[in-house]
């Protein structure tokens, strides 16, 4: 059965321009990358826990926030490596200096017997539209274009 993640995509109005809130991943890997490598605040989810509880309980472990926001669906996508991601809208003002990510172990360097610890995310930030298509990972990209959707009458 494939991976299933479920996230929180917020999104505001800054001078009359639709933003939305994206995360960088931290760890080694993603340090040097930046366009096409931020992502939807998001993770992994079991079977019998529905997507709405998951990306509650996810963003706030990787930002520090509590969602308390009324929720949109803006369905399901199957990312490039195969996990399906099923996210959710809300509208905020998050402050992105203010977040607290919670943090993984990792051997690094690979192989070298040492572990470290990094942040799950490193960096948030709000992107303009156009913006954001060239930050966010591409096989989330489509996400962008639902809320447009859900936005536009």
């Amino acid at each position: 059965m494939p991976k299933r993640s479920a996230g929180i995509l917020p999104y505001r109005k800054s001078n009359g321009e639709l933003e939305v809130l994206l995360a960088h991943p931290g760890g080694p890997f993603w340090q040097k990358r930046d366009e096409g490598a931020w992502s939807v605040v998001k993770g992994e989810y079991g079977e019998g826990e529905a997507p709405e509880v998951a990306a509650r309980r996810e963003f706030k472990e990787e930002t520090g926030w509590d969602v308390v926001h009324d929720m949109h669906p803006l369905g399901e996508i199957r990312q490039k490596g195969g996990k399906y991601l099923t996210a959710f809208a809300i509208e905020a003002d998050f402050d992105p200096t203010s977040f607290a990510s919670n943090s993984f172990e990792l051997e690094w360097p690979p192989r070298s017997g040492r572990f470290q610890t990094f942040p799950e995310v490193d960096r948030l930030a709000w992107f303009g539209l156009a913006k954001g298509r060239e930050k966010i990972l591409p096989s989330q990209a489509p996400l962008l274009d639902r809320l447009v959707e859900l936005l536009v009458p």
